[in-house]
């Protein structure tokens, strides 16, 4: 299979519309939102700083970074709700959340 050629945001996008939420796009990333649920997600392509606050957050990267992602907001200790999303380059993805062995 070939490689993906629509970007990480769009990947995003696209696996938060499949799963039945409405998307939104804002200055600081993505607003999905379902039912009472409202999720901040944000798209990460490199070692972008992290946000402090928050209720909760999607972080969504390339397969390839997400563990050390995982590890970045496990040492920040942060007290917010949060899960990662590691897209794969045949556009498959894995969500982990924190506990998650990786």
């Amino acid at each position: 299979m070939g490689a993906v050629t629509t970007s990480l945001g769009e990947q995003a996008q696209s696996i938060f519309d499949d799963i039945g939420y409405t998307v939104s796009r804002t200055d600081s990333g993505l607003r999905a939102e379902h039912k009472w649920r409202v999720v901040r997600v944000t798209v990460l392509d490199g070692d972008e700083t992290l946000p402090e606050t928050g209720d909760l957050r999607c972080f969504v990267t390339w397969s390839s970074e997400a563990t050390t992602l995982v590890r970045r907001l496990t040492r920040m200790d942060v007290e917010y709700e949060w899960a990662v999303i590691g897209v794969r380059e045949d556009g498959d993805y894995d969500i982990v959340h924190p506990g998650t062995k990786t």
